[in-house]
């Protein structure tokens, strides 16, 4: 398995993101690699690094994921791998929560999001973000009841 981590989906994700005929709630898991230091693209002199830049970004994002009826399901650093291999490790892991993908959508329009982004950008080397759907707790059930 190849993987490369992005800042910016492509033009067959977004389209993805619209065609698809999910419904209900999503959960984006996020797998963030951070830069040692920030790097703003409008070129500002920072001494933050990578991660402190992404935590004003996320510190915003949480107040705007709560104006949507979402909220940050949980977040922590990366300890080690458990199962498998890569060749480069991410630096922590997100779960952001929505009640539908509408909800997503109005999240990265609000003006509170445009004014944190530039933040996410300056922190991040790359990342996955990986949506999930919920089935109704089927696999949850087992097989025993």
């Amino acid at each position: 398995m190849e993987v490369h981590n992005r800042l910016e989906p492509t033009e067959e994700q977004i389209q993805g993101f619209f065609d698809s005929n999910a419904k209900g709630p999503i959960c984006m898991v996020n797998l963030l690699k951070f830069r040692d230091r920030a790097e703003y693209a409008d070129g500002r002199k920072t001494e933050l690094t990578g991660f402190e830049a992404y935590t004003l970004y996320s510190n915003g994002v949480v107040h705007c994921l709560k104006e949507v009826g979402g909220y940050l399901g949980f977040n922590g650093p990366v300890q080690r791998l458990m199962l498998g291999e890569v060749e480069d490790m991410w630096d922590l892991v997100a779960l952001a929560v929505y009640p539908s993908r509408q909800a997503m959508l109005e999240m990265i329009q609000l003006p509170a999001y445009q004014e944190v982004h530039v933040h996410r950008e300056a922190g991040l080397a790359g990342q996955l973000n990986i949506e999930t759907v919920d089935f109704g707790g089927q696999w949850l059930k087992g097989t025993d009841g």
